[in-house]
C-alpha cells in the first residue's frame, strides 16, 4: 500500500509540473532571425566616388518573414547633428531591394544607416551602416 501511494504521489507531481514546461504555440513555427547583406557592405568605408547618385542594395539572406520586411535607409553627414539629407522607407517581400542615395554633399564623409524590420514580428530587427563620400 505504501508503494502504491508513493507511485500515485509521484505521478501527481509529474503531471502537475509537465504542463508548465510545455512550449507555447504561437500559431506556427518560429520566425528566423533576420540575416541581411548590403552592397556596399555594412561596416565598410567606401573610397570617395564622383556620384552624384550612390546605389545601395539590401538583400535578406534569411528566410523572408511571412509578411515581408520594412527597410528604412537614411544618409547624413557623419558625426553631425544635422538632419538626414536622404531618407527612404520601403516595405518588401523580395529578397533584394535597391535604393539610390541622392543629395550627397561633396567632400564630406557621410554615414548610411539601414534598418530592416520584420512586418510579422517587429522585434526581429537587423541594423547596419557604412560610410562613403562624394568627390
Amino acid at each position: 500500500m505504501k508503494k502504491a501511494s508513493l507511485i500515485l504521489l509521484l505521478s501527481m507531481i509529474v503531471f502537475s509540473v509537465t504542463p508548465s514546461c510545455k512550449k507555447s504555440n504561437s500559431g506556427g513555427t518560429a520566425e528566423a532571425t533576420l540575416v541581411v547583406e548590403t552592397t556596399p557592405t555594412a561596416g565598410s568605408t567606401e573610397a570617395p566616388a564622383p556620384g552624384p547618385d550612390f546605389p545601395l542594395t539590401v538583400e535578406v539572406k534569411s528566410t523572408m518573414p511571412p509578411s515581408g520586411v520594412k527597410i528604412e535607409v537614411s544618409a547624413k553627414k557623419d558625426g553631425s547633428a544635422d538632419p538626414a539629407f536622404f531618407t527612404s522607407s520601403k516595405n518588401s517581400s523580395a529578397s533584394q531591394t535597391n535604393f539610390t542615395i541622392t543629395g550627397t554633399p561633396a567632400t564630406v564623409v557621410c554615414i548610411v544607416n539601414i534598418t530592416v524590420t520584420s512586418l510579422s514580428k517587429p522585434s526581429n530587427v537587423w541594423t547596419g551602416s557604412y560610410r562613403y563620400s562624394k568627390k
